[in-house]
């Protein structure tokens, strides 16, 4: 049984669930650390004194994973291996009152705008001074940046309004102070992040501002890479592509999540789009940005899609070739406009739905990647994996999309460094190269 009383514990903070999440944790623990306290990210020891983990409530399956490791930390805390643990973030926010009850050993729950409390309960100031600056859990040279917080779509399946509440932006002056810090730490590639990217700047100057953002951004000396992700397709601002466009340091990159493409289902998800209107979007945006990899988020199984919608999903997605697609299967989520329609499509067919997607996606990315042999592209290479370094292309973000493999044999490449590589072959997701 431990029964230390440092002024300072040890904390370690686990993450899960969302790149939002991640940016909340990475905040809390540099407001930690200038409170003097020994802060850790998903510490390996178990020789913490507290714990506090940030809980996705997105769907089922994360929320199940955020409740098995509080359940795991509540387990170490009546084993008297943690004097403190502390549950924060959209499962808190959204089920406090019932976790609680639930979950008796949890000393403190906090929702996801609660951070000042939380750090008072542990007897830490939130300190206002410390714009922008954060202790990074991604590596070094990319991190991801939150231009502004909640949203106001009312999307049938979503429950993020109930959990982060309504949109609110940054300042643009306060994201350029903290690029301008992550570029001082070493920060070459930032990806933007919201809820709902393209609605930033209407709460605080009256009109859309993404385009004035990345401009702004794209000034910041040192910021090699800018990527934009989360646009909504519904009233996308137009002027974000000149910019994408025109700016060397703006990735020819966009992840804009349709989330599917037959009206019947776009008007059940209240999504504020037609197919009609989806696509000449899409085809706008590739002419005005020539060679522009986009990235889509598709939902199959939303109550009422029927066989002749995923047909036609199928359909339009090989029309529009995504270069980079991820899927989802509908969850049922309490509290939302969908939860009052009948869920009575199978988890084994929503399935089945989400892999007919994918395998038809496999042969879209394997021809994009063909399309890169014999190219060069400049590469950021993020790690040595074996006997290989592996990095990206300006048209892959971390973590979701495809890699570049170079032999590590005879060849030296500093992580967090950028190179020229000579494609020399391509699989259905990766490609591989050597430095030229």
């Amino acid at each position: 049984m431990r029964t230390k009383s440092h002024k300072n514990p040890k904390v370690n903070v686990v993450t899960l669930g969302c790149s939002k999440n991640t940016v909340d944790s990475e905040v809390l623990m540099g407001q930690l650390k200038a409170n003097e306290f020994n802060v850790e990210h998903e510490s390996a020891k178990d020789d913490a004194d507290v714990v506090i983990v940030n809980t996705c409530g997105f769907i089922e399956n994360a929320k199940q994973e955020s409740i098995d490791t509080i359940l795991r930390f509540a387990e170490a805390k009546e084993e008297g291996q943690l004097e403190k643990l502390i549950v924060t973030g959209c499962l808190s926010h959204r089920y406090k009152e019932e976790l609680k009850a639930e979950i008796p050993q949890v000393d403190e729950w906090f929702g996801t705008l609660d951070m000042p409390h939380l750090l008072r309960s542990m007897g830490a100031d939130y300190k206002h001074q410390l714009l922008g600056e954060r202790l990074q859990t991604t590596p070094r040279h990319y991190a991801y940046q939150k231009i502004s917080e909640g949203c106001n779509r009312p999307c049938s399946f979503c429950a993020i309004p109930l959990m982060r509440g309504g949109h609110v932006s940054k300042p643009i002056e306060d994201l350029v102070t903290e690029a301008k810090h992550l570029v001082k730490n070493g920060t070459k590639e930032i990806m933007l992040i919201a809820q709902d990217s393209t609605y930033y700047g209407l709460d605080l100057y009256g009109e859309r501002k993404l385009a004035d953002l990345m401009k702004s951004l794209s000034d910041v000396e040192g910021l090699d890479w800018i990527r934009l992700h989360y646009a909504y397709p519904s009233q996308f601002p137009m002027d974000v592509l000149k910019v994408i466009a025109e700016r060397d340091n703006i990735c020819s990159y966009l992840d804009m999540p349709v989330q599917h493409m037959t009206d019947r289902v776009l008007k059940s998800m209240r999504r504020g789009i037609t197919k009609r209107r989806t696509l000449e979007l899409l085809g706008q945006i590739r002419e005005e940005v020539p060679g522009i990899s986009l990235r889509t988020t598709i939902l199959v199984g939303h109550p009422g899609e029927e066989e002749e919608d995923v047909q036609e999903l199928l359909e339009s997605l090989r029309e529009v070739k995504f270069e980079r697609l991820g899927v989802f299967t509908y969850s049922h989520e309490d509290n939302t406009h969908a939860h009052t329609l009948e869920d009575s499509i199978p988890e084994e067919e929503k399935q089945e739905r989400a892999n007919r997607v994918m395998e038809q996606q496999m042969d879209i990315s394997w021809a994009f990647n063909q399309s890169l042999v014999g190219t060069e592209q400049k590469v950021l290479f993020d790690r040595l994996d074996g006997d290989s370094f592996v990095g990206r292309t300006q048209y892959d973000s971390p973590e979701v999309d495809n890699e570049v493999w170079v032999p590590a044999k005879d060849q030296y490449i500093r992580i967090g460094d950028f190179a020229q590589v000579k494609i020399t072959e391509a699989t259905h997701y990766d490609l591989k190269g050597t430095l030229v």
